[in-house]
């Protein structure tokens, strides 16, 4: 049977874990690639934060090749939509026809990646989609992957959350109206071992920083906040 050709958008977390974990066993695909958005500025990984460095020593212990998608610090939907035509352009090229997602319910995210993915002609996979997010939290660690906390919003969290091991007394003490897998932002990880690594990755907690950044505007923005905070704990090769 030829398998689909297929890249996967690495985030570096829990839930890019388990969905690759999940992808992998699945015969009708073939996972060459691993995609990263990095800020160019702090080269750093965009979503939370992590150390370039690390991002690699982790691909590395996957043992699938990896590549980055580099973009400014505070890039417009205009430039992050020109650099992501670059990147999957080429991956088209190069024989992709599947690319995968660690998301699990979020669906306008959704239908905006695979209405984007189709003007190349790349077809969208979700392994872990829609999937109750308190069973996922609890399979991920029972299948011996481990977690750190890397970023957490401060409206449901402060300092002393971020830098912290997920682990089952972590999921039981959530705040009320947090997502078990931190789905809608609540917080990010990064993921230093697991059945998908062939060594754990190796670091030492760093400094704890707090920063305000402007609300995405929405129709009602009138009765929001115009910032939200956010704690970052940096981790160190």
């Amino acid at each position: 049977m030829n398998k689909l050709k297929t890249y996967f958008n690495w985030s570096s977390g829990k839930d890019s874990a388990l969905a690759l974990y999940h992808l992998l066993k699945d015969e009708r695909f073939t996972v060459e690639e691993l995609i990263t958005t990095i800020n160019s500025h702090y080269n750093r990984v965009s979503m939370h934060g992590l150390r370039k460095e690390l991002l690699i020593a982790q691909t590395e212990a996957i043992q699938i090749k990896s590549s980055f998608i580099e973009l400014p610090e505070m890039p417009d939907m205009a430039v992050y939509e020109q650099k992501m035509t670059e990147a999957v352009t080429r991956l088209k090229n190069d024989g992709f026809t599947h690319t995968a997602f660690g998301d699990i319910f979020l669906e306008d995210l959704k239908t905006y990646r695979e209405n984007q993915l189709a003007k190349v002609g790349l077809n969208a996979v979700f392994p872990i989609w829609k999937r109750v997010t308190a069973e996922l939290i609890h399979e991920f660690l029972d299948l011996g992957f481990k977690t750190i906390v890397v970023c957490a919003n401060s409206k449901y969290f402060g300092e002393d959350f971020v830098g912290t091991v997920i682990d089952k007394n972590f999921i039981d003490n959530l705040p009320e109206g947090v997502d078990p897998c931190g789905e809608n932002g609540e917080f990010h990880t990064f993921c230093f071992d697991g059945p998908i690594f062939k060594n754990p990755i190796p670091f030492t907690i760093g400094e704890k920083v707090y920063r305000e950044y402007d609300s995405p505007k929405t129709d009602n923005s009138q009765s929001e906040s115009d910032t939200y905070g956010v704690w970052y704990c940096d981790l160190i090769p």
